[in-house]
């Protein structure tokens, strides 16, 4: 009889520090519906457990040191400073100059090689005529 008593004391005990299981428990489904709400047959249902009392239990349960899976998952963090875009499109076209100017020689020769090519293609056409 003493083994029971104290069995249920402990229980009770067990309870009272954690009442969040219960709550857990019984808003397990609501609360893997979504932080807000969510879509159903074309109409949007509100969570039947308020954000306040949501976000009471979620600290409740992270003070425990439990595990919350009900979170959203967090985007990535832009990365891109802000900014003038005329600052930066002045910079890429600087980078682009400097590209091109390394490529320049080249470029230049293979003009060089067209204009007198099309030259040699004219003469010929010329002697041809007479």
């Amino acid at each position: 009889m003493a083994g029971k008593a104290a069995g249920s004391a402990v229980k009770a005990v067990a309870e009272y520090q954690y009442p969040w299981r219960e709550k857990l428990a019984k808003y397990k489904d609501e609360l893997a519906k979504g932080v807000w709400g969510y879509w159903e047959l074309g109409a949007w249902k509100p969570l039947s457990i308020s954000a306040r009392r949501r976000a009471q239990l979620r600290k409740e349960v992270l003070l425990a040191g439990e595990d919350w899976p009900y979170d959203p998952e967090r985007k990535e963090m832009k990365t891109k400073r802000k900014g003038h875009k005329c600052d930066r499109i002045a910079a890429e076209k600087r980078a682009n100059t400097a590209r091109l100017m390394e490529k320049m020689p080249e470029m230049l020769l293979e003009h060089k090689k067209r204009k007198w090519l099309k030259k040699m293609k004219e003469e010929d056409k010329e002697k041809g005529k007479f």
